[in-house]
Order: C-alpha cells, then structure tokens, then sequence
C-alpha cells in the first residue's frame, strides 16, 4: 500500500479471535472490509488426566495482550495511525468454561475446554433425574442435546470438584463465563469495574439459556443448581458493552477508551464474516474442530437427525435473533496436531498435504479420530478413535491422507443431516478456517460431497464477523451490514473430480468404521481400581466348576484310592493340569502341567482363582 494511501485510510476495527488453539488480533478497514494487519499466538493446551483439556485463563489473557501490542507495532511500522481503530470486537472459543474471583480478579481453577470429557459421570447422573433418560429432555428450551461438551455440566462439575469455587459461589464472590465474558471482563476494567456480560450467541451454548425468551432460565439453573448470581448479563451481539482500559506504557495504551462493542461465539462470528444472512446459506469452518452452520433465520428449527439449534446472531439490541442448525465435529485440524505431537509423523501441519499428495489415496485404511467420543450427528460420547484397514502396505503417507479425508467424511455426515432436516440439499459450501490453506483437503472435501466448495480469499471470516458486528453497533457506526453495502468477496472453487459412485463407495466404508469405533468406553469405574473377577459371568461360572471338581476329585481319591483328577484351568494359563489330593493330607492339592508342579493346601487353591491373597511359588 503507497504511504500516500496510508493517510485516508478512514475509520478501523480491531478484532480479538480467542480460539482454542491461538489468539489473533487483526485490524480491519471499515469501509472495505481489508484486512491491515495481524498477530498470532498459539495457546498452550493441558491434559491432566486422559479426556480432561484444560487451559490457563491468565495465559488466555496474556495472549490477547500480546497479540494487541504486536499488532499496533506492526501497524505503527505500517505508518498507520491506531488511534484511527474505533471500535473492537471479540470472538471465542465456546462453552469453554471459566471461573473466577470477582474481588481479586484471579481465577479459581483452570478453564475447561469444550473438548473436556471429564464430566460424562456427571452427565450420567443427571439423566438419572429425567425421565427415560432423555438426553433431548431440554432441547425444545435449548436447543441442545445433555452432553460434555456444554458449560452447564462444566460448571456443576466444578462447583462439585473445586473447594474454592463451591466456597466462592456460596460467599458471592465467583463469576462464571464462556471466554468472552472473562476477556471483556479483564478488559473493562477487571476487579476495578470489569463488566461482566456475554453474548446470545454464547449464553445458548451453555445449557442454562432459554434461546426463545432469549433469558437465563431459572428452571436451567435448578436443574443443574447453578447459582444465578454467578452468571453474566445477556447482551446482543453488537453494541457498546464496555471501554478498553490498557496500561498507557504500552504502544497499544492508545486503544484505552475504545468500546468493545461486538461479541460473537467463533462459529457465529464465522457466519456473519462469510455474509451468510439469508434463509439457506450455510458455512463449514475448519479449526481444530469442525462446525457447519445454516442460517434458518427467524424461525427455530429443530433437527430429527442430531443437529443442534442455536442462535446464529443478534445485531443489535432492537434487532431480530437469527438461528441457526448447527452440526459440531470435536476433531478436525487437532488430528493433524495429534499426529504431529503424539506420533511424531508430520513436522509441522503444511506437511500433511505434501505427504498425503505422495500417496494419492488412503489405501483402504479409514482414521476416525473420535479422541473426546463422537459429536453430531451421533451424539456418542463412548466412541475412541481407530484406525482401520490396515495392511503391510500401508504407511504414514496413507494415514495422513486418510485423516484428512476424515475431516471431510465428518463433514459430509453433517451436510447430509441439515439436507434432510432443511429439505433443500446445499448446492455449495461455503469454507472458511486455518485447514482451507490445505487445498489438497478442499479438493477431497468437494469430492466426497459431490459440490463445489468455495473459499473465500481472506481467511480470516472468525474475526471479520466480529469487526463487522463491532463495527455496525449503535454509538459506532462505521460499518454497514445492509447487503448493498457489503464488499463482494473473491472465492476460489474447487470442482468436484470424481464420480458420485466412488464418492459413495468411500463414504460406505467409513461409515463402516465409525460404527467399530463406538461402545469402546464406559462410564463405570472398577471397584477400588481394580476389576473383580466376579465380574465376568464366563470366569466366576469356570471357578465354581473348578472348585466343584476340586471336591469331586478328593471324593475319588477317597472312596476310590484314585490320587489323581484332571482339570483345565484355562484362565490360569494352565491347558492340562492333574489335582492329586494325597490320601495322607485330604487338604492338600498337587498341580501338575506340562513344566511345573504346584502344591496348594486349600486356602492356595483358593488364591489361584483370585479369591485369596496368599503368595504360592513353585516348587524348587
């Protein structure tokens, strides 16, 4: 851009994109939708114990910080004024859920990320309290199914685990908020005057949001015995919540003053920065998960093929609330991060298209990478991941293209489920997120849903939408939403290159898979840590049997002077084996097999079948 355009530039936007992964800043021109400049910051993600993810709100924060300074100093270098930025919006991560001290500021524990499958045992005692179990008991107020992956059951798994939290909730003093009301409220002022709110968009993500009346439902709140005061007030998804306060040291200090004043969650804000306003328009983002949205304007739809219904939008406080069917894949992008960080068989996520072009096909192989259960349309939370059709041929080019093939299988059950709950198949899709650079994946995606899909040629769609809604709120007024003063975005399509037969042959049989990849966990825990062997009905049947011909064998030694009985003590490892019971000692059992001699008095017996704790060792 010519230094002499650099001065009329007109009015900006700064948009804060809080995902799971990494935190943006990017600054947007008003008027034509450009985007200036950015920075980035990955987030570092914790796993305590297997299923449970968790981050630190502090370093959330942090983040956001960082990636602020670093943008104003790239737009300094840019010679472009930041005082020029009038309004910021803010986008996040949802049903990620965060507690703090309203009196200290300091959180109470760290966040639990939507992708946390700690609180299934919760969730299981829950539906012990509806009828039939139900888990769609709640889905004509929320629009949501009973699972893990929404706040309500984070929140009451804290409030039941944390000491600090349930103290603090009964003293007052503990806020909850998905991430956008912890950053808005650390923004505004934090302990000394932080507002403390969030958006439609991410309140009918929490479970405890009536998405009609558009208010916190008391009933919600009972069920799950949620404190009221602890939530935060309920806003649109554009108008002026609060005022930046930043130290004024920083070369970002200039943004002090400047209204916060969009909120949307990531995947609405997606839609909106994808100008997805009509009835019908529909939007696949891939980021670390998967999440396709169709707008179904003013009217709540709900789905008979486990889609949920949430609220795309609000744009403004007198303005409509838009919905939306929504269908969530828990892994997309982070099977590409798993393979980089667990197996070690990528460097780094660009490789992945350059190994997975070498292969050209997956070779019959099929990943399902259900890691936190399955999401929609399956609602599955006892689902692992597997890796199926292997062969000696195989090798890690054909498992990396058959991850990314995943994503678009996943993706391609979601479309399917909103073309029947819709009832007007989508003629495109449109896609937007970090995986869209990969273009062997957009490829494979159009062909395994035989449409075309089109990308836009600025990625950024998550943090457009919420510049956009920042921008057109009331007080700001730089940025028009009506549909003539939209700028067209420029796309690029990719065609489908295979014919529908293969498309459907491939998606049979990773269906196939998915079906093999369920019932894998349960939700009861052993006893004490360990298992019982009374658990299984085949070995306590095989012990009573031994036991009942142990008797029979000292009955024949007896009455008979036989010494020996043959058993099989198949659990043991021991195929053929002879009980003597010596005439002398009646108590007394010899175990004979192919290698070894035991001698057991009863009570050794026993312990062979587990029902004693009585060391034996063979014979020298």
């Amino acid at each position: 851009m010519a230094a002499s355009n650099r001065m009329v530039l007109g009015p900006l936007v700064g948009s804060i994109d809080q995902g799971t992964s990494s935190t943006r800043f990017l600054v947007f021109n008003a008027k034509t939708a450009e985007l200036l400049s950015h920075h980035q910051v990955e987030i570092n993600q914790k796993f305590p114990k297997e299923g449970w993810v968790e981050q630190d709100p502090k370093d959330i924060l942090r983040s956001v910080h960082e990636c602020v300074e670093k943008t104003c100093e790239k737009l300094q270098k840019l010679n472009i004024d930041i005082t020029n930025i009038k309004a910021i919006g803010v986008s996040n991560q949802r049903e990620t859920t965060v507690v703090w001290d309203r009196v200290t500021g300091e959180p109470l524990h760290n966040a639990i990320v939507w992708l946390d499958l700690r609180t299934q045992s919760t969730v299981e005692r829950l539906l012990k309290k509806i009828p039939g179990r139900n888990k769609a008991y709640f889905k004509s107020k929320t629009g949501l199914p009973i699972s893990t992956y929404f706040s309500a059951v984070k929140l009451r798994w804290l409030l039941d685990n944390v000491e600090a939290i349930k103290k603090a909730a009964d003293n007052g003093r503990a806020l909850f908020g998905t991430v956008d009301s912890w950053l808005i409220w650390s923004l505004t002022g934090g302990k000394n005057g932080g507002i403390h709110c969030t958006d439609v968009t991410n309140a009918s993500r929490t479970m405890l949001f009536n998405i009609h009346s558009l208010e916190w439902d008391s009933d919600l709140c009972q069920f799950f015995n949620i404190p009221m005061d602890m939530l935060p007030k309920v806003r649109s998804s554009s108008e002026i919540y609060g005022l930046m306060k930043i130290c004024s040291s920083l070369k970002s200090g200039a943004l002090t003053g400047v209204p916060i004043s969009g909120c949307l969650g990531d995947q609405s804000a997606a839609l909106v920065g994808q100008m997805c306003f009509q009835d019908g328009q529909a939007k696949n983002t891939y980021g670390t998960g998967c999440f396709l949205l169709c707008n179904t304007g003013q009217k709540c739809v709900f789905s008979e093929h486990g889609l949920l219904t949430t609220i795309a939008y609000k744009l403004g406080r007198d303005k409509p609330v838009f919905y939306a069917l929504e269908g969530s894949v828990a892994i997309a992008g982070a099977v590409v991060r798993w393979l980089r960080d667990n197996l070690g068989i990528v460097k780094s996520s660009q490789e992945i298209e350059k190994m997975a072009a070498e292969a050209g096909t997956s070779y019959g192989c099929y990943f399902v990478p259900a890691f936190s259960g399955l999401y929609a349309p399956y609602w599955e939370p006892s689902a692992r991941g597997i890796i199926c059709g292997l062969t000696q041929f195989t090798n890690k080019n054909h498992i990396a293209f058959a991850a990314l093939e995943a994503v678009c299988f996943q993706t391609r059950e979601i479309l399917d489920a909103i073309n029947k709950d819709c009832g007007i198949p989508l003629h495109q899709l449109q896609v937007d997120g970090g995986m869209t650079s990969n273009k062997l994946l957009m490829q494979l995606q159009s062909d395994i849903l035989c449409i075309p899909v089109v990308k836009p040629s600025m990625p950024e769609t998550t943090g457009l939408g919420a510049a956009m809604a920042a921008g057109a709120a009331e007080g700001v007024g730089i940025w028009s939403l009506n549909p003539g003063d939209l700028t067209p975005v420029t796309c690029e399509r990719f065609q489908p290159q295979i014919n529908p037969e293969e498309s459907e042959y491939r998606f049979a049989r990773w269906k196939k898979a998915v079906m093999k990849s369920m019932g894998w966990e349960t939700t009861e825990a052993p006893s004490n840590g360990g298992t019982s062997i009374f658990c299984s009905l085949p070995l306590g049947f095989f012990i009573m049997s031994s036991m009942i011909m142990l008797i029979g064998a000292k009955y024949i030694s007896v009455k008979y002077r036989n010494p020996k009985a043959v058993i099989s003590i198949i659990g043991l490892g021991i195929e053929s084996a002879e009980v003597s019971i010596h005439p002398s000692c009646a108590e007394t059992a010899v175990l004979v097999n192919e290698t070894t001699q035991w001698t057991l008095d009863a009570a050794d017996f026993l312990f062979c079948f587990g029902l004693l704790s009585k060391e034996i060792l063979p014979p020298t």
